[in-house]
């Protein structure tokens, strides 16, 4: 494949998950975002009104997050700027 193609496809997927983000805030639902950098079992749930909550699930058989802690301000803007730009 070329890199053209690559980075098409790059963009579409990108696209793709604003999108997704947009439709799941403008129905008061949160944006899940996962991260290598977090255990398996967390990750951040970002709500329309800015917030940026970090959970875990606590079982593979838990429906249910647990709230760790609410992220600061500058760690959104950090959050915000590896994953959603």
């Amino acid at each position: 494949m070329q890199t053209s193609e690559i980075a098409a496809q790059e963009k579409g997927g990108n696209e793709a998950v604003m999108q997704l983000r947009k439709t799941k805030h403008d129905k008061g639902l949160p944006f899940m975002i996962c991260s290598e950098t977090l255990p398996s079992n967390q990750c951040y749930l970002e709500y329309s009104d800015g917030r940026i909550l970090l959970v875990a699930i606590q079982s593979a058989c838990d429906r249910d997050f647990t709230l760790i802690r609410e992220l600061t301000l500058l760690e959104r803007d950090k959050i915000r700027n590896s994953f959603l730009n």
